[in-house]
């Protein structure tokens, strides 16, 4: 299955890193970056495949929701199909 993970928060060294770092460590595969900085502001959208994931998405989600909390950042995780069916016109 695909997912779209989005973080968004204060530009600091190592974010890229350390959020490939989370889902390499969980099975998850990364198909496609997108990553901007706008003033001081780090924004970056993933496309990632976890059809190897060793934890349930939930679980997943808790995890990068949790250490972007410790690093100052909004990361969240969606299936693919609930992202397009929400940004759907």
């Amino acid at each position: 299955m695909k997912a779209i993970v989005t973080v968004i928060g204060k530009d600091t060294v190592g974010i890229i890193a350390n959020v490939c770092s989370i889902l390499a460590q969980n099975g998850v595969n990364v198909l496609d970056i997108s990553q901007t900085v706008m003033r001081e502001y780090f924004t970056m959208i993933m496309l990632v495949d976890t059809a190897g994931c060793r934890v349930d998405f939930a679980e997943l989600a808790d995890i990068l929701k949790k250490d972007g909390a410790e690093h100052g950042l909004d990361i969240r995780i969606q299936r693919e199909d609930i992202f397009e069916a929400m940004h759907r016109i």
